[in-house]
C-alpha cells in the first residue's frame, strides 16, 4: 500500500539465517557415519588437551626427567613413560635391585607390551621415542573410542552412545590417551575383548586376551568376569541355550585368561630366580607410604586408609575402615541400580570382576584415578540422561577435573609425590 513503510528484512535475516545453519549442521551430524562422529569427537578432545598439556608444559620447571619448560613430546615421556622406555632400551634386570634388603624399584613392574609396540612405530616412522610413544597411544586412544561406542550400541540408542564417547574422550585422565603410557593400548584391547565377549565371539578373545596378558597386570579379573559369564550362561540354558561347542570355547577361553594373568609373574620369577620378583617389585611403590609388607589379598585398600586417615590426616583408625566398607557396599549397589542393569550382564561382570580385582591387590594413592580407568563402561550410564543442559555442564565439569588432574598427578613441583 502507497505510504506504507517497507519492511527491514534485516531483523529477522541473521536469526533465520543462524537457526538454518544449526539445523544444516544437525542434520550432517545425524547422516554421517558413526565411525566419523566418534573421530571428529576425538580430535577435538584431543586438541583441548593438548592445549592444557601444552600450557602445562610452558610453566613446567626442571624435573628428573627434562629440564625446564619442555616441549610437548618430552613432556608427554616424564613418570612411567621414562619406565618404559627404560624396557625399550635396556630390557629387564636379571638381578633383582635391593634397598634395605627389600627388592626395590624396577622395570619388572612395566610390562612389555606397550615398549615393544612403540618400537616398531619408532622404527617404521624414524621418529624418536617420545614421539613415537605419543603416535602409539593416539592410535589406541582413537579405535578404543570406536570399539566403546560399538559395545554401547548393543545396549543404548545411538545419542547415548555417542555422548558416552564424548564422556570417554574428556574424562579427567584422559589425557592418557596421548601420552607415553600403556593404558590407552591396554583399554583398546579391553574394550575389544568386552565387545567379543559381548557377541559371544569367544575363540577371537583368545589373541586379545593375549596381547591384554602383557600390556597391563590385569589379566587376571578378565578371567573372573569370563568364569561369572560362564556359570551365568550355564545357569539361563533353559532360555538362552549354551551348546556344547559354545561351553568348551567360553571354558577354555576362561582358563586361558587366568594362565595369560599369571605368565608375567611367571616370566619374571623364571628370569631372576625369584619367586615373587613381580609382586616384591609392585610392592617397593607402595614402601614409600607403609613401608616394605608382604602382599595378603584384600587387605591393601584397609592399609591405604590406615595411612590416609590416621597418619596423613590424623583422625582414629576406625574411620579408614568405615570409609573402606562404606566404598565397598555403595559399589556393590551402584552395580544393581536399573542404570547399569542396562548396560547388559556380561560388562556388569567385567565392573564387578575388576573391583574385587582392585579389591585384593591395589593399594590406593595417587594413581588410583588412572588406575580405575577400565571401569569406562560406566561412563555409558552417566550418558543416559538426555537433558542437554546436564550434558553440557558434565562435559565442563570433566575438563575442569581433566585440568585438575594434570596440576595434581602430572605436573611435576619439586619432589613429587603424587605421581598419575
Amino acid at each position: 500500500m502507497p505510504g506504507s513503510p517497507a519492511p527491514s528484512p534485516s531483523t529477522d535475516a541473521p536469526a533465520v539465517t543462524g537457526a538454518a545453519h544449526a539445523d544444516t549442521v544437525a542434520n550432517w551430524w545425524r547422516r554421517s557415519p558413526w565411525w566419523l562422529n566418534v573421530i571428529l569427537i576425538f580430535v577435538a578432545s584431543r586438541v583441548i588437551t593438548t592445549a592444557m598439556l601444552l600450557v602445562l608444559a610452558s610453566v613446567q620447571g626442571p624435573n628428573p626427567w627434562t629440564g625446564a619448560h619442555p616441549g610437548y613430546f618430552d613432556f608427554a615421556a616424564i613418570w612411567d613413560g621414562r619406565w618404559y622406555n627404560i624396557v625399550s632400551i635396556a630390557g629387564y634386570p636379571a638381578s633383582l635391585p635391593l634397598l634395605d634388603g627389600h627388592v626395590n624399584q624396577n622395570a619388572w613392574a612395566f610390562l612389555p607390551g606397550y615398549p615393544a609396540v612403540v618400537d616398531v612405530v619408532a622404527f617404521v616412522t624414524r621418529t624418536p621415542w617420545p614421539v613415537a610413544a605419543v603416535l602409539a597411544s593416539v592410535a589406541f586412544g582413537l579405535g578404543a573410542s570406536l570399539v566403546f561406542y560399538r559395545i554401547l550400541r548393543l545396549r543404548v540408542s545411538v545419542s547415548t552412545s555417542l555422548f558416552a564417547v564424548v564422556l570417554f574422550c574428556v574424562v579427567p585422565v584422559s589425557p592418557l590417551f596421548q601420552v607415553a603410557y600403556a593404558e590407552s593400548m591396554y583399554i583398546f584391547f579391553l574394550a575389544l575383548a568386552l565387545y567379543l565377549l559381548m557377541r559371544r565371539r569367544y575363540w577371537w578373545l583368545i589373541p586379545v586376551v593375549t596381547v591384554m596378558g602383557f600390556t597391563r597386570p590385569s589379566g587376571l579379573a578378565f578371567a573372573l568376569a569370563m568364569g561369572m559369564h560362564v556359570v551365568y550362561r550355564f545357569s539361563a540354558r533353559a532360555r538362552d541355550p549354551f551348546p556344547a561347542s559354545e561351553r568348551s570355547a567360553a571354558i577354555t577361553v576362561t582358563l586361558y585368561s587366568g594362565l595369560a594373568g599369571i605368565a608375567w609373574p611367571a616370566i619374571a620369577a623364571i628370569a631372576t630366580g625369584s619367586l615373587t620378583a613381580y609382586t616384591d617389585t609392585e610392592l617397593a611403590w607402595r614402601a614409600q607410604y607403609i613401608g616394605f609388607t608382604d602382599l595378603v589379598p584384600f587387605t591393601s585398600w584397609f592399609q591405604g586408609a590406615n595411612w590416609w586417615f590416621s597418619f596423613a590426616l590424623g583422625l582414629p583408625p576406625w574411620v579408614g575402615i568405615v570409609v573402606v566398607v562404606l566404598l565397598i557396599a555403595g559399589y556393590a549397589l551402584v552395580l544393581f541400580t536399573p542404570a547399569v542393569r542396562r548396560l547388559g550382564v556380561d560388562l556388569r561382570f567385567w565392573l564387578a570382576a575388576y573391583g574385587i580385582y582392585l579389591l585384593a591387590v591395589f593399594f590406593p594413592q595417587s594413581s588410583t584415578f588412572r588406575i580405575l580407568m577400565p571401569l569406562f563402561p560406566l561412563l555409558g550410564v552417566l550418558a543416559m540422561p538426555r537433558s542437554r543442559v546436564y550434558r553440557v555442564a558434565l562435559v565442563i565439569v570433566f575438563l575442569a577435573l581433566q585440568w585438575g588432574w594434570l596440576l595434581i598427578c602430572w605436573g611435576v613441583d619439586g619432589a613429587d609425590w603424587s605421581p598419575p
